[in-house]
C-alpha cells in the first residue's frame, strides 16, 4: 500500500509541477495581450479579441497553476496558532481541511462538467450521462458520429463571439488536476501521522 501511494504521490507531483513550470511563463502571455490591446486602442482600432482572450488566458493561469500551487503549500494560510504546531499536529490539522477541499473541488468539477455539457448544447439534467454517451459514441462512431450527439455550441454573447467550450475544459482539466493533487497531499499528512515520509 505504501509503495502504491508513493508511486501515486509521485506521478501526480511530477506532473503538476511540470504543468506549473510552463505555466508560470502565461504571466507573460497575459502581459503581452494586454499591452497589443493597449497599443491597438491608442494607436489603431480596438481589438475585439483581447479582452476576452486575456480572461481566458487568466483562467488557463490561474487553474491550471492551482495543482502546482496546492503542491507548493504557497496558498494563504493563518499561522496564528499553525507555525507553533509540532509536525504531526500539523499534519492531523491539513489532513482534516485538505477532506473539505476535496469536497470543494469535487463540486467545482461537478459544476464545469454541467457548464461544458451546456456550452454543447446538452440542455438535460444528467450532464454525467452525456459525457458517458458523447464517450461510448467517440470509441464506437469516431469523431463524426460524436459530434452528431451535439446540439447549438454555446457562444460568448460578444461582438468578437468566440466559442466558450474550450474554456470550460480547461476548467475540467484543472479542478481535475488540483483534485489529484489534494489526494497527493492527504496522503502526504497521513504519511507524517504516521511518522513515514513518501
Amino acid at each position: 500500500m505504501l509503495k502504491l501511494a508513493c508511486l501515486y504521490v509521485r506521478a501526480v507531483d511530477g506532473f503538476n509541477r511540470g504543468l506549473g513550470k510552463v505555466i508560470m511563463w502565461g504571466v507573460f502571455v497575459m502581459a503581452a495581450i494586454l499591452l497589443w490591446s493597449s497599443i491597438s486602442k491608442t494607436f489603431f482600432n480596438p481589438s475585439l479579441w483581447t479582452l476576452e482572450v486575456a480572461q481566458f488566458a487568466m483562467v488557463a493561469y490561474y487553474v491550471l497553476g492551482g495543482p502546482y500551487s496546492i503542491q507548493m503549500g504557497s496558498n494563504v494560510r493563518m499561522d496564528l496558532f499553525y507555525a507553533e504546531w509540532s509536525v504531526q499536529k500539523k499534519a492531523w490539522f491539513d489532513a482534516f481541511t485538505v477532506l473539505l477541499l476535496i469536497f470543494y473541488l469535487c463540486v467545482l468539477l461537478y459544476g464545469a462538467l454541467n457548464s461544458t455539457a451546456y456550452s454543447l448544447g446538452y440542455f438535460g439534467k444528467d450532464s454525467i450521462g452525456f459525457w458517458w454517451d458523447l464517450f461510448i459514441t467517440f470509441v464506437t462512431g469516431g469523431p463524426d458520429a460524436a459530434a452528431e450527439k451535439l446540439g447549438y455550441i454555446e457562444r460568448s454573447p460578444t461582438a468578437w463571439r468566440p466559442y466558450l467550450w474550450p474554456v470550460k475544459f480547461i476548467m475540467i482539466f484543472g479542478f481535475f488536476l488540483m483534485l489529484l493533487q489534494t489526494v497527493s497531499e492527504l496522503l502526504k499528512d497521513i504519511a507524517r501521522i504516521k511518522g513515514v515520509s513518501l
